[in-house]
């Protein structure tokens, strides 16, 4: 994570004024870290301005390398919060806690979308962990895709529940499913069953199920879960009927593969290759 942090700093640097940088390497090697942070997370955009970020081809290299890449498309303050708490010298984990929670606490919009945004390179990442779950019960959608989209933290750190509450409200609020770090790794049986079940809810009301809902099931397909794609299969939608295609044929219940083989058009989909949840 060292890396890391000195590969953002140097493209805060790039984008940034002299005085500003001096501004907050000031604040970096002071010895009272503590007491000014509040002062200099909320001044720090006007010193930085707000464009977005610009970031150099070797920079973008070496991001995309540490799975970063994703942070050239912020904005230079939230970048550059980002750095300050990541670069915080606060060796007691209290002290840390305190000093950021207060953060948190009287954050507005942007504030927040920064502290959510920090916590893959913050100290300590056990003691955040509940602050990351209440972040999820946000109804705002600039936080919610700070904790939800390009963020490690949450699939590194939140017990299975919370893990769940967050993929769950991504389909309900329409975030980019496809941005959530370990999907794939974090999917589990509770998970599949509550999507199946709010499948069931959208085609009662007549609406749309994002197809990337049935990447989460695919492991899981048993008798019970067979029967309900069999129904979603009958919708007629061929983008659903395709990622229900796909999670068959991820799955280890055969009895869905050979229905699924009954289907000309699905069975020739399956077999050219082409389809994966990248298609969707």
């Amino acid at each position: 994570m060292k890396a890391v942090k000195e590969i953002i700093w140097s493209v805060v640097k790039n984008n940034i004024s002299l005085e500003a940088e001096n501004w907050l390497e000031d604040f970096i090697q002071s010895s009272d870290q503590s007491a000014q942070l509040a002062k200099v997370f909320v001044m720090l955009p006007r010193k930085t301005g707000k464009l977005q970020v610009a970031v150099n081809n070797d920079q973008q290299k070496a991001l995309d390398t540490v799975d970063f890449g994703y942070i050239r498309n912020w904005t230079i303050d939230r970048l550059s919060r980002v750095c300050l708490l990541a670069g915080l010298d606060l060796d007691d984990k209290e002290v840390l806690f305190a000093s950021i929670n207060r953060l948190f606490l009287s954050a507005e919009v942007n504030e927040a979308v920064a502290l959510y945004s920090a916590l893959p390179f913050l100290a300590h990442p056990e003691i955040w962990v509940k602050r990351c779950a209440e972040g999820i019960r946000s109804n705002i959608g600039s936080v919610l895709e700070a904790i939800m989209e390009n963020n490690p933290y949450p699939a590194a750190n939140l017990d299975e529940a919370a893990w769940n509450q967050l993929v769950l409200k991504a389909f309900f609020t329409e975030k980019n499913i496809k941005n959530i770090v370990g999907l794939d790794e974090r999917a589990n049986l509770q998970l599949a069953l509550t999507l199946v079940d709010y499948a069931k809810e959208r085609w009662a009301a007549g609406r749309e199920v994002n197809p990337q809902l049935w990447r989460l099931v695919a492991k899981f397909i048993n008798a019970g879960i067979f029967e309900d794609l069999k129904t979603g299969l009958q919708h007629y939608d061929q983008t659903e009927q395709r990622a229900i295609a796909l999670a068959v044929k991820e799955s280890d219940y055969q009895p869905a593969k050979d229905y699924i083989n009954t289907f000309p058009e699905l069975k020739l989909a399956l077999a050219d290759g082409s389809l994966n949840w990248n298609s969707f």
